[in-house]
């Protein structure tokens, strides 16, 4: 049976937005968390991929988002990158379109295997905080004290009028 509702982010991506829930929608104190040491790209990968592996990698480990459990979702988003760029590389060189034998006009394979590519990498970017919309939710490196914050002396009752 399916789970219901969305997907809960990882925890890491909600440590760095910050209480988006008012307190509504705690974060998961009990939440595994797998270890970060020893996070190699692995040598199966194509060369497109490990290029993309290498790109984004370190930040990810850098925010928490990629642990040794999540190694296999990272170089499969990998390996579709490099499938996608590969497929679009080969259409930029041939064209989309192509005649068949018998005059037909049809679609060079590459089209589908592009779009298909992309569709993985773009789930696969919603799973690591990568689109524009998830990282928009992001937050890194707010370390504001409620002493910073003029709304918060205001609703603390210390806010001085001086101008």
């Amino acid at each position: 049976m399916a789970t219901r509702g969305r997907k809960p982010l990882p925890t890491a991506l909600k440590e760095l937005e910050g209480d988006r829930g008012k307190g509504r929608r705690p974060i998961n104190k009990k939440e595994p968390r797998p270890s970060q040491t020893n996070i190699e790209c692995p040598n199966w990968l194509m060369p497109e991929a490990k290029a993309e592996w290498n790109r984004l990698a370190p930040s990810l480990v850098d925010m928490g988002v990629l642990t040794n459990h999540d190694l296999e979702a990272f170089a499969g988003y990998c390996q579709a990158y490099a499938r996608w760029r590969e497929a679009e590389e080969f259409m930029s060189q041939h064209g989309t379109i192509f005649k068949t034998p018998s005059g037909y006009v049809q679609q060079v394979p590459q089209v589908s295997i592009a779009m298909q590519n992309l569709k993985i990498m773009q789930s696969f970017c919603s799973e690591f905080g990568l689109t524009p919309s998830s990282r928009a939710r992001i937050y890194a490196g707010n370390n504001e004290s409620a002493e910073d914050d003029p709304m918060a002396a205001v609703l603390n009752k210390r806010w001085d009028n001086a101008e």
